[in-house]
C-alpha cells in the first residue's frame, strides 16, 4: 500500500485563495488601480506561487487552469474590494484574518510544493526552494509588479527564515528519519504557524545584514 501523502482540504484551499486575493484586491485598492489592475494583483497574489511552482520548476498545468473555481474565488474578492473598499479599508480586523490564514497557509502549500518536487526527483535543496516560492511567490510577484521591495527580502517578521527551517524538518523527518509525510507535513506547519504567531505576538524581527552606519 503507497504511504499516504498530506493532502490539502478543498475548502481550506479555496477559503485561503479567496483570502489571498483579497489582500491583493487591497493592495491594489491602496495603489489606486482600476478593477482590471486590482484584479491582476488579486491573480497573482492568490495564485503566484503555483503557478511559479508549475510553470518554471515542475513543468505541468497550475490548478488555476485546471479547477473552475479559481477564477471565480478571485473575481468575487475584487469585487468585494470594490464594493466595501471604505469599510474594508478601515478594518483591522481583515489584517488579522489574513495574518493567520498565511501562518497556516503558508506551510501548507509549501508542503505541496515540496511533496510534488520529490515525487518529480527534484534533489533536496531543490525542494526546499520550491517549497519556499510556493509559500510565498504570490507576494513576491505582487510586490514586484506593484513596484515595492518585496517583503519577503526586508527585515521583519520571521517568515521566509521560518517556513526554511520548517520546510527542511519537513525532509529530514520523512528522509531522515522515515517518518510519515502525514506526521511529518502537520509537525513543519506547526512549528512555522507557532514561530510566525510568536513573532507577531512579541515583535520578534530580523535585522539587516548591514546595519545603519553612524553619521
Amino acid at each position: 500500500m503507497p504511504e499516504a501523502e498530506f493532502q490539502v482540504p478543498l475548502a481550506f484551499d479555496y477559503f485561503a485563495t479567496f483570502l489571498w486575493a483579497l489582500s491583493g484586491a487591497i493592495v491594489g485598492m491602496h495603489k489606486r488601480y482600476d478593477f482590471a489592475g486590482v484584479l491582476v494583483i488579486a491573480l497573482l497574489s492568490s495564485t503566484g506561487g503555483s503557478l511559479i511552482r508549475d510553470g518554471i520548476f515542475l513543468q505541468r498545468t497550475p490548478p488555476v487552469l485546471g479547477d473552475g473555481w479559481y477564477i471565480p474565488l478571485i473575481l468575487a474578492a475584487t469585487a468585494v474590494v470594490g464594493l466595501f473598499r471604505r469599510r474594508i479599508s478601515r478594518m483591522p480586523l481583515v489584517d488579522q484574518v489574513i495574518n493567520v490564514i498565511d501562518a497556516i497557509g503558508v506551510p501548507v502549500f509549501a508542503v505541496v510544493g515540496m511533496q510534488l518536487s520529490l515525487r518529480a526527483g527534484i534533489p533536496l535543496p531543490g525542494v526546499v526552494l520550491v517549497g519556499v516560492v510556493n509559500g510565498f511567490g504570490g507576494g513576491l510577484l505582487r510586490d514586484v509588479v506593484v513596484g515595492d521591495t518585496p517583503a519577503a527580502l526586508k527585515p521583519g517578521q520571521f517568515a521566509v527564515s521560518a517556513l526554511i527551517f520548517s520546510s527542511i524538518l519537513f525532509l529530514i523527518l520523512i528522509r531522515g528519519l522515515g517518518v510519515a509525510k502525514e506526521f511529518a507535513a502537520w509537525s513543519a506547519i506547526l512549528l512555522f504557524f507557532v514561530i510566525r504567531m510568536l513573532s507577531m505576538q512579541f515583535n520578534w524581527r530580523t535585522r539587516p545584514i548591514l546595519p545603519d552606519l553612524p553619521p
